[in-house]
């Protein structure tokens, strides 16, 4: 899983790996519903290119690329509250998730980092996922 910043160039990295964001995404979903936060997994909007990507990977259909809704696109600020809350809670317990815990706080430091810098400069963003 990761971030997708609207427009073409946002003027800073945007990278974040979250592949351990992904593989623990059922059970980031249950801890953002306990904590009461929007899960992760409902900031997912899938735009031309990443599902362009998906299909070169070779998941996907191409007869959806005809049927594909708009990319929906969320404030920083919404985004940033579900990942403020999941660090919270996983700073000090990262064994929760198991063994992967470290690298899912780490993951979700640099979302928080980009997220930070998509509100500074008043953009938008969603998230994508990517098979490889």
């Amino acid at each position: 899983m990761y971030i997708v910043v609207e427009g073409e160039d946002p003027g800073f990295d945007t990278f974040v790996n979250g592949r351990a964001l992904a593989r623990n995404e059922d059970a980031l979903e249950r801890l953002a519903l306990r904590l009461g936060v929007r899960p992760l997994i409902e900031f997912f909007s899938a735009d031309e290119n990443s599902m362009s990507l998906l299909i070169e990977e070779g998941a996907g259909n191409r007869e959806l690329m005809n049927r594909l809704p708009p990319p929906q696109w969320y404030a920083a600020a919404d985004g940033l509250a579900t990942v403020e809350a999941l660090v919270a809670a996983l700073e000090h317990e990262p064994q929760q998730l198991g063994s992967e815990g470290e690298q899912v706080l780490a993951e979700l430091l640099e979302y928080r980092r980009v997220l930070r810098k998509t509100g500074d400069r008043g953009m938008r963003w969603h998230l994508a996922v990517s098979w490889r």
